[in-house]
Formats: C-alpha cells, sequence, structure tokens
C-alpha cells in the first residue's frame, strides 16, 4: 500500500507549474542583492570561500575566546598564528590577529581581552548583547526598519537545575521587555538531564518549568510569540508531545504559539501531519492557530555521531537533495486552503529558490498570508529585504541572544552554522563562490538551480518516515542484531527515543523476577564433584576446533540478546541498576559472545600450537552482574576450557538468568550444560577448595585487590587472570570545553552511584581551571540535580549501593581528611545505608588517604594542580593504573598526555567509563591488573587461556633490524660451544618472528572499529621498569639469549639474575646477570611494584610467595620462537579513545587524522 508521503495530492500539480517562475523570481532576488556592499556579508563570503576559514575560526573560539587564563589563550592564539592564514579576515583583522600573536604570550593580560572583543565586533551583526540597553536598542532599531527578531536565548550548557531555572528566569525577563515580540526556547535549556527513558515525567517537568513563560506571553497585548524549538532526534517525539499537551491546557487555549520541524528527518511528514490535524481541532474547538517553523535542519553533524556510534542508523536523511526533496514535499501538503485557518507556516531558509517556491506556491494557492519568510540575523540584509518584500514584510529574523559572559557559546553556535554553509552543495557556499564553471560545466548557482529543480521533481518519491525503527519486543526470539560483515560489529544498544523500546523497558522495569532458586554450596565435597564433572567434560570440549566453538559462541550471544528484557529487569532488582546502566550492559555480554568467537577461530590460525586450559574458575563481582561473569565464561569457553563459576553473593540471581542463557545456547548444539556449572559457594570453605583446586588451570577474578592477594595467598603458584581496582583522576586543564568537561566528569563519578572500577573518584583541575567559577558552578549544580533512587524506578538518574558501604566508602562519604571540605556533603537516604546522595569534597591532597584509595562509591575528590606535568604526576602517583582521562583542546596538553598518563584505558575529551569490546578494550596497569596483563575484549584476552609451544619453524622473507641482526651474529658465535646448529637456528627464526610481530601487532597503532567520529587506539607500550628475568635449574642457554631478541626490539629492560652457581655460568657466556640466591630475590620482589618476572627454568617457591605481597605475576610458560607471543611479558596494553569533533564537525587531534 502507498503511502500518504508517496501520495502526490490533488493540488501537487500546482508546484510543477510554478517552478519556473519561482525560478526567475530567485534570480530577481539575487540580481537585487548582487551588488550588496555590506562589510560584514562579505568577510562572511570570505570566510565560507578559504578552505581554513572555518577551521580557524572554530580554534579561536575553542582556544583564545573559551579560556579564563589570557596566558593559555595567548599561547593558543600564538599556535594559531603559526597554523594559519587568516586573510580571508581583510588586512586589518589578519594584521591584528598576527599581532595578538606575537605580543599576547608577553602580554596577556593586555593583548587577550582585546583580541576577544575585536572577536564580539566581527560577530555582533549575528550575535545580539543580551544586556538590556544593548539589546533594546538594537530591538528598536529593527523595529524601525520593519523587521521582527526571533531571539533565542544561548548560555553555556545546561547541565543541572540551577542552571536551568536561570535560563527560564531570563527568557521570562526577554517576554516581560516591552520591545520584545518572539522568543524561542529549547526544552534542554530551561530542565536539566532530561531522562531519555522517563519521557512521561520530561514531559510534566518541562510544562511546569514553561507554564509561566506562556502566561507570561499570554498577559502582553499583543500576545509574545513563543516557539518551541527542535533538537536532536531524541527531542522530536517529546517536543511534540510537550507542545500539544501545554498548548491543550485551558488557560493556553487562545495563545497563538510555534514549534519547530526539520525537514533533515524523515520522520518530519508524520510529524507535520499530526501537527496540522491538532491546529484544525484545536481552532475548531475555538483556540488560536498554531505556527510550525520548518527548517532544514541545524544538527545534522552530531546525528551523525550518536548513529555512528551507538551503532544506530543515522535518524536524517543521507543526501541532500532527499533534505531538499522532503522540504518541498512538506510545503507542497501544508501550503494548502485547507490548513489556512489553523497553522502559520514560517518558511526558514536562506535558499533563495526554496523561499521562491513557497512564495510562488503560496499565491498560486491563494495562501500566502499564512506564510513568514525567515532568516538568521545578519546574513545578507540586501536579501532578507527584497525576499521580505514579496512576503508581503512578514520575516521573522532568528536572532541569537546572549550575556557577555557566555559569549563564546554564541561565537560556537555561530561557527556550527557556517560548517553547515561551507559545504559545496549548500546554498550559500554557492552564493559566494566563485561565479565559474566547474567540470560539469554548471556554475555554483546553475548547479543549484539544477538541484532545485530535481529535488521538486522528486518530492513525493523521497523515502518518508523513521530511519530507526528498533522495536525490543518484536526483536524477542531473533538473536543479535549487529550487522553480520565477517569482522566484529559491536551490538547497538536500545535506542530510548523510540517509543516501543520505552514501553519495552518499562515493562521489564515493573517486572519483579522474584528471588534466585540457587542452593549455597557450603560443603568442599560438593565442589569436588563439580571440578570432577569439569573436568571429565575438558578433553572433548577442548579438542574442538576454534572454529567450532566460534559457531557455539555465536549462538549463546543469540540467546543472551533474547535475555535482554529478563536481564534488564534482575538488574534493576537485585543489582540497583537503572536501565540506563543496565542495557549496554547486555550489549557488552553480547559483544563478548562474538568478540570471544573471533578470538576463538584465529586460535586455529595461529603460528604456534594452542592447548586450552582445561578447567577455569569465574569469580565476578557484583557491580557488573552479567556482562563480566559474561566475559570470563565466554573467554574461556573460546579457549576450549569448561568453566565453574561462582556468583558474588550479592547478585546470585543475575548470574542465574545469564547463565540461563548460556546453557540454551549450549543445547542448541546438543552440548553438555555441564561445560558452564554454577556453584554458589560460601565464603568459607567451600569457596577456598573451588578457587585453590589442584585441578582448575586456571581463576579469573574481578574485583578488589584484596580478594585477588587472598585467592593468590592460598596457593601461590595459581594461575589468577585478574582486573582489580582503580583509583581514577579526570584532568581538567584551562584549555577544556568546560560544558562538556563537566558533563563527562559527573556522569564518570556518578554513573551506578560511582560502583565502577573505572569511576572518576577523582578530578585534578590545572590552574586557572581550579579557581573558575563557571566550572565549579556547573559541577555543583549537576551534582545536585541528580535523582538517586532504586534501579527500577525509570526516574531514577543515580541508582543506590548493592549493599551497605564497605568500611573504605563509609570513610569517604563521612570523614574529611586534612586540608579537605565538603562541597557537597553525602547524605545517607534511607535506613538499610544502600542508598545516598553524592558528595564532592575539595582539597583532596597528593599522597592522602582519599588521594590513593579506592572507595567504589558515590563521592568525587578534587585536587588542584599547578601544572600539567604535575597533575599528571598525581594521576599517576597512586599505584593504580586502570582508567584517566583529561580534558583539553590543546594539541600539545594531548600529546604530552598520552605519552606520559600510566592507564591501560585512557581518555581524551570524554567520559572515562563504558569501556566497550574491542573499541576500548578493558584492563589496566601497576596495582589494576593480576595476571599476564591481557585486555578484556581485546586481541589478547583469550590466547592466554591456555598454553602454547612452537608451532612449524620455516624462515621468513622478512627484513631484521641491523643492530639485532648483527647482535644475533654476536651470540651464535660467543656461544658456539653450548648452543648446537638447531639452537641457532631457533634464534633466527625468532628475530624473524619478532620482526613480523612487530609490523603486524606490536609496533603500530591499531583502530579495528575505525569509526569517524572516534579514535579509539590499541597500542602496546614499553614496560614502566625493567622486566626481571629469573634463570633458574634447567634453563636453556637459547632461552636467555632469546629474551635479548626481545628487549631489542621491544624497548623493554631487562634485568637478569639467578643463584650464584648460574649466574657465573651466565657471565662466562658473555650474559649480563647478577647473582642473587633464592632469599635474596624473594626479598628484592616482595619489595617490587606490580612487577612481571619472566622465569626460565624452575621457579623457587620462595619467589612465587613473594610475588604475592608485591601483586607482582611470575610468568614461567615456556620459551617459544613466536615473537606473537614471547614478546607479550615485554609490553603493556593501552586503549585510547578520543572524541574526534566538536559539535559534530570532524578535527584533527594532535597526530590523530581522520
Amino acid at each position: 500500500m502507498t503511502s500518504p508521503a508517496n501520495t502526490r495530492l490533488p493540488e501537487s500539480e500546482d508546484v510543477e507549474a510554478i517552478v519556473e517562475s519561482a525560478v526567475r523570481q530567485a534570480r530577481t532576488w539575487l540580481a537585487a542583492s548582487a551588488n550588496e556592499k555590506d562589510q560584514a556579508t562579505e568577510q562572511l563570503a570570505d570566510l565560507l570561500r578559504d578552505t581554513d576559514g572555518v577551521k580557524f575560526t572554530m580554534d579561536f573560539v575553542d582556544r583564545v575566546m573559551r579560556p579564563e587564563d589570557d596566558k593559555v589563550a595567548a599561547h593558543a592564539l600564538k599556535k594559531i598564528n603559526e597554523s594559519f592564514d587568516p586573510a580571508f579576515l581583510g588586512k586589518i583583522n589578519a594584521s591584528l590577529i598576527g599581532l595578538g600573536g606575537f605580543f599576547g604570550p608577553i602580554l596577556p593580560n593586555l593583548v587577550m581581552p582585546l583580541a576577544r572583543m575585536r572577536m564580539r565586533q566581527m560577530v555582533g551583526h549575528l550575535v545580539v548583547d543580551a544586556e538590556s540597553d544593548a539589546l533594546n536598542k538594537t530591538l528598536d532599531k529593527a523595529a524601525e526598519s520593519g523587521e521582527q527578531l526571533n531571539l533565542n536565548l544561548l548560555g553555556e550548557a545546561v547541565l543541572g537545575e540551577d542552571e536551568a531555572r536561570s535560563r527560564a528566569e531570563r527568557t521570562l525577563a526577554l517576554i516581560r521587555n516591552p520591545r520584545v515580540t518572539y522568543v524561542s526556547v529549547k526544552a534542554s535549556s530551561i530542565v536539566a538531564q532530561l531522562n531519555p527513558w522517563d519521557i512521561d515525567g520530561s514531559v510534566e517537568r518541562l510544562k511546569e518549568r514553561l507554564r509561566p513563560l506562556y502566561e507570561e506571553a499570554a498577559k502582553r497585548s499583543p500576545n509574545v510569540f513563543i516557539n518551541l524549538d527542535m533538537e536532536e532526534y531524541h527531542d522530536l517525539h517529546l517536543t511534540i508531545r510537550l507542545f500539544k499537551e501545554l498548548l491543550s491546557e485551558p488557560e493556553f487555549k487562545e495563545l497563538e504559539a510555534g514549534i519547530v520541524l526539520q525537514a533533515y528527518l524523515p520522520d518530519t511528514f508524520a510529524a507535520l501531519q499530526e501537527l496540522a490535524d491538532f491546529a484544525k481541532q484545536r481552532v475548531a474547538e475555538g483556540g488560536a492557530k498554531i505556527k510550525v517553523r520548518l527548517v532544514k535542519g541545524a544538527n545534522l553533524s552530531m546525528e551523525h555521531v550518536q548513529g555512528e556510534v551507538h551503532g544506530w542508523p543515522v535518524a536524517p536523511y543521507i543526501t541532500k537533495p532527499e533534505v531538499d526533496a522532503n522540504y518541498f514535499r512538506l510545503l507542497d501538503y501544508i501550503l494548502r486552503e485547507e490548513f489556512a485557518d489553523s497553522v502559520r507556516i514560517g518558511v526558514a531558509t536562506h535558499n533563495l529558490y526554496t523561499a521562491a517556491l513557497a512564495a510562488e506556491l503560496g499565491k498560486k494557492r491563494g495562501v500566502m498570508d499564512m506564510m513568514d519568510s525567515e532568516m538568521l540575523q545578519g546574513m545578507s540584509p540586501a536579501q532578507q529585504e527584497a525576499v521580505r518584500k514579496v512576503f508581503g514584510g512578514r520575516q521573522i529574523l532568528y536572532t541569537p541572544v546572549v550575556h557577555m559572559e557566555d559569549f563564546d557559546v554564541a561565537v560556537s553556535y555561530l561557527v556550527r552554522r557556517l560548517e553547515e554553509n561551507s559545504a559545496s552543495q549548500n546554498f550559500l557556499y554557492a552564493l559566494f563562490a566563485p561565479d565559474e564553471a566547474r567540470s560539469d560545466h554548471l556554475t555554483p548557482l546553475q548547479d543549484q538551480e539544477a538541484r532545485f529543480r530535481r529535488a521538486v521533481e522528486d518530492r513525493w518519491d523521497t523515502f518518508a518516515g523513521p530511519r530507526r525503527q528498533q522495536d525490543r519486543n518484536a526483536e524477542e526470539g531473533q538473536g543479535r542484531q549487529a550487522p553480520v560483515t565477517g569482522r566484529f560489529v559491536n551490538e547497538p544498544d536500545t535506542d530510548p527515543a523510540l517509543r516501543a523500546n520505552r514501553e519495552w523497558a518499562l515493562k521489564w522495569l515493573d517486572t519483579d523476577p522474584d528471588e534466585h532458586t540457587v542452593t549455597q554450596v557450603t560443603d568442599p565435597a560438593e565442589v569436588e564433584t563439580a571440578v570432577a564433572k569439569a573436568t571429565a567434560l575438558a578433553e572433548d570440549w577442548g579438542s574442538k576446533t576454534g572454529h567450532e566453538r566460534a559457531e557455539v559462541l555465536e549462538t549463546i550471544g543469540d540467546r543472551l540478546a533474547d535475555y535482554r528484557g529478563r536481564l534488564v529487569s534482575v538488574m534493576a532488582h537485585e543489582a540497583n541498576k537503572t536501565v540506563t546502566q543496565s542495557d549496554p550492559e547486555v550489549s557488552e555480554a553480547i559483544d563478548f559472545a562474538t568478540y570471544y568467537a573471533h578470538s576463538a577461530r584465529l586460535l586455529d590460525e595461529a603460528r604456534s600450537k594452542f592447548t586450552p586450559n582445561r578447567v577455569t574458575v569465574v569469580t565476578p563481582p557484583w557491580n557488573f552482574p552479567v556482562a563480566i561473569p559474561v566475559g570470563g565464561v565466554l573467554s574461556s569457553l573460546a579457549a576450549g576450557s569448561t568453566v565453574i563459576i561462582k556468583p558474588a553473593p550479592q547478585v546470585v540471581h543475575c548470574a542465574q538468568v545469564a547463565v540461563e542463557a548460556i546453557h540454551a545456547g549450549l543445547k542448541e548444539h546438543g552440548l553438555d550444560t555441564d561445560l558452564v556449572q554454577l556453584v554458589y559457594t560460601d565464603e568459607s570453605d567451600a569457596g577456598k577448595t573451588l578457587i585453590s583446586h589442584e585441578d582448575v588451570d586456571a581463576v579469573i577474578l574481578t574485583g578488589a585487590s584484596d580478594t585477588g592477594a587472598l585467592f593468590r595467598s592460598w596457593r601461590p603458584e595459581m594461575n589468577l587472570m585478574a582486573e582489580t581496582s582503580g583509583k581514577n583522576a579526570l584532568i581538567i586543564t584551562p584549555a577544556a570545553d568546560p560544558d562538556l568537561a563537566i558533563q563527562d566528569l559527573y556522569l564518570s563519578a556518578f554513573g551506578h552511584s560511582g560502583q565502577k572500577c573505572s569511576a572518576a573518584s577523582l578530578v585534578i583541575f590545572v590552574g586557572a581551571a581550579g579557581t573558575s567559577e563557571r566550572l565549579r558552578n556547573q559541577l555543583l549544580d549537576s551534582v545536585r540535580t541528580l535523582i538517586p533512587g532504586p534501579g527500577y524506578e525509570v526516574k531514577t538518574t543515580m541508582n543506590g549501593l548493592a549493599e551497605p558501604p564497605s568500611e573504605k566508602l563509609y570513610r569517604g562519604l563521612t570523614q574529611l581528611e586534612p586540608g579537605e571540605k565538603w562541597l557537597i556533603k553525602p547524605e545517607k537516604l534511607n535506613e538499610e545505608g544502600t542508598l545516598w546522595s553524592p558528595g564532592i569534597r575539595d582539597g583532596v591532597q597528593p599522597g592522602s588517604w582519599y588521594h590513593l584509595n579506592e572507595c567504589f562509591g558515590p563521592v568525587l575528590g578534587i585536587m588542584h594542580a599547578e601544572t600539567l606535568e604535575e597533575a599528571i604526576e598525581w594521576q599517576n602517583s597512586t599505584g593504580y593504573g586502570l582508567t584517566g582521562g583529561i580534558h583539553s583542546l590543546d594539541d600539545e596538553e594531548i600529546d604530552y598526555w598520552i605519552d606520559h598518563v600510566e592507564v591501560g584505558n585512557a581518555y581524551v575529551n570524554r567520559g572515562i567509563t563504558g569501556a566497550i569490546v574491542q573499541r576500548q578494550s578493558f584492563g589496566g596497569w601497576k596495582k589494576s591488573v593480576m595476571g599476564p596483563g591481557a585486555k578484556a575484549g581485546g586481541p589478547n584476552y583469550v590466547p592466554q587461556m591456555g598454553t602454547w609451544e612452537d608451532g612449524e619453524l620455516r624462515a621468513r622473507d622478512v627484513d631484521i633490524k641491523a643492530n639485532i641482526a648483527g647482535e644475533l651474529r654476536q651470540w651464535t658465535d660467543r656461544l658456539d660451544s653450548v648452543l648446537d646448529e638447531g639452537d641457532a637456528a631457533w634464534l633466527w627464526r625468532a628475530a624473524e618472528l619478532d620482526q613480523l610481530a612487530w609490523q603486524e601487532e606490536f609496533g603500530r597503532n591499531h583502530d579495528r572499529t575505525a569509526l569517524i567520529s572516534e579514535a579509539n587506539i590499541f597500542r602496546y607500550r614499553p614496560l614502566l621498569s625493567a622486566l626481571s628475568v629469573r634463570v633458574g635449574e634447567g634453563y636453556k642457554v637459547r632461552d636467555v639469549a632469546r629474551q635479548l631478541l626481545a628487549t631489542a626490539i621491544t624497548g623493554t629492560p631487562i634485568d637478569i639474575s639467578a643463584p650464584a652457581n648460574i649466574a657465573a655460568d651466565l657471565r662466562d657466556m658473555g650474559f649480563r646477570a647478577r647473582t642473587a640466591s633464592t632469599e635474596e630475590f624473594a626479598n628484592e620482589v616482595a619489595e617490587m611494584s606490580s612487577a612481571r618476572i619472566r622465569a626460565l627454568g624452575a621457579v623457587e617457591q620462595p619467589v612465587q610467595e613473594a610475588a604475592v605481597k608485591s601483586n607482582s605475576v611470575v610468568l614461567d610458560q615456556p620459551v617459544l620462537a613466536d615473537g606473537r607471543r614471547e614478546l607479550l611479558p615485554y609490553l603493556l596494553e593501552q586503549a585510547v579513545s578520543v572524541t574526534m569533533h566538536r559539535f559534530g564537525i570532524i578535527r584533527e587531534i594532535g597526530d590523530i587524522r581522520r
């Protein structure tokens, strides 16, 4: 059946009939403004023509206008001068910029205020000063010339309710100004932290905040017109519902008001129909008209970012011709006599062909009076005047107004508009481009005319309807939703902008999962039985190929997708997680299934031979009760190991449901579900028996460092792979965007009530950032606005704790350290102690208890550093190395931080939580990790779940670096008496395989996700200290020589030690080996900090025990020629995630390009 959006109207022939007259009208307007000598318009034209124009302006705003520290701004201006030629600003302004760049660093407090003042003067025709006297002068001048201004009050990002109330009050003051006739309001600017899952609550909050504005508008005579702006796609249905409900209230029945629709959304045709029907009914019942302002759309870049990052279809049309065609379809539909008495239309465009078509169609159908022309204030005044005359004087100029302290926000707004207009297919670009024919023999304006004709012709054939159609209810039983491409693709999260998904979430939040039905095991004999079952099944499972196991894992991923709703429900009720937190966790669990299936297949293709662990015990935490246990189980299954999962006692039901999904996948392949056993042991003898069992080859732990140390004390040689604690800091420099920095900070600190090992429990303000009132006020405002509550209540924005606070957390919530003070003091909100309001402590001192201890709850500490170098030193000195971040728009600062931060997950200009499989594989350094150190969701995680031996060793046609080849020749000559011919050949194969591994994996940056808007770099770094090589009885000489090859290519130094007799032999052979007895070396290891010891030959038991004390790891696996395996102990894995855009505009960040 043909949809209404693709069915021409009986009147549609009118449009074809007036195309030629519209073209003539557009040409007339162009001719009328051809000799326009407006200086501001000419400057705009020069900017759009220059390839660096928008980039320069964006950089100037971000790095010169925005910083409060004049020294920081002066340094930035100097760098901008070195990077750009601002000739498009004209000789005078370009010269002033050059002088500012030279003198700024010398006299920053004098020069920088002048530079900012000059920029305000340059854009003063586009942005109006909101201060009363200046604003009144502007309004009086506009009234004299017959212009009506639609005032849009800009300001800093609304992160909290104080700013939201302030914005509403300032908008109210505008409405009360007798000169003001027209204002625009955005929903997100008057209510903070709108919850996309809770649209009912959001609408009520918005109506409460908007009513006083509409009441004041209604009091004025004539009424002040309020226009409800549209923002991003996720606000579409919220805004329409808000508009309709508010205007349906009796007191606003006779108030005419407006709303914006964006033609770049294919959903807009249905939205226009809905609004038109609403308007007709309203007028029929004695109410006033409504107005719909039709725009092409001003958030396209950010819509692309949202779609790419979340894996959702991009909500707007993909191409500009589709947008234009849809706009003409909307005009064709609404500009009819049927709607003339109930709807006014604002034709908001600078495209003269579009405006001409609307005008000619209005004349043709006799509905000219239902339209206003709408344009941006200050852009090509001569054209505005010409168009205004044809529209009978009815023209509204969209005018940003801003208070002086928020001026950087206004210029950022203008830059985004300029970026849109700088695209070659845009009319304003064509208007200002040289009038020269291109390769298609058309001048830019001729091309615009051709585009116009095609768009008119295609209007009823262009797709209409939502591009996003995800429906979790309909997907149940359909498995994974990520596209199958042959490469790993992340599973999309649930899109709360869609009504079906919100209804799905509410259904599962309201579903009580009851209590779990798992019996606790307290008898060690039952543990013995479980281990025996796992052991019996191990051989058959481990003998399957990686490809065979991968098929099973992918089926498990499908079943996990089918269980999404149940998992959200059980996490809400048992783990106290909001759907905002739990839904991405289910996606992560599904990703683990798909990614580790990919890893299993790669095992079959490896150069060396892999033998899986037989039995693995997984001991997950309570804070991520689905993704982490599923990840541990599936990585083990992928490797070929059977699994026993010991759930955290706080979240047994979550584990039960997750394992049920895993069992469903196993059953589909006819496999024994005891391949994965859920064994809920006590924390006493049964638990100890399971963890320390001799038949358990490996233990995967995610939890506290103390827990890992306890496990290892039971069995020091235990093969423990653990992601443990973190004390994570976000650095904010004076060069940061304050709005984005504070938004990322409060979400990173208080998401899931701070119960994430990756949470930002520290913020380190650098220099002037620490004294910035704006930053501090935004932080306090945003944190006070959070709504603490249970996870199953959709209105909750910060859920409670899974259990009452631990000793450390209680201290963090209630006790200050010397020099600290509460900016916001946490309060206990229920008797059980599981619900607390968030807290912020200021003045945390380096080396203090709070600086060095993980609290794991809703409390944030503030530190103040003088320099970036000092901030990084504090960030690195906690002993942990899990996550860390920086917010800065200065490329030099970013590059320096990336090179010096000591964390496994590094984040630039974004939050520091929410790691995604492959995109930001997760795991830390130093005290944040135990074991080999491979990152979960990364390329080395599954391969560590077993042992390796050399495969076929054949000569490789690869260059070996001269220094390594020379050294190898010397060693083989020197060791000729102790190395046989096979050993020498083995070392040459090792050198070749090292080089291959370096070229393919270790010596380059990887970004396998390859997003445009976000760089996600996986890379390898040398160890922070020397690798300790311990040589014991039974060692092979070639294995010692092998370590010299590894240190040469990785750059990680080694320290070789051995007992006296072995050390003497090694020195005689030419090795640098120091003497350390077993006792001496054990004492050294005990004093190390999270060190790696590469053991060659027998490992002394006291060394194993000492490693437990210092969180160090003894790596005693066989020495391999294969560098892909043997080089891993020499390297640290790091995931660096960098936001590559400003408001959706892609930019270069340091050395990273897109």
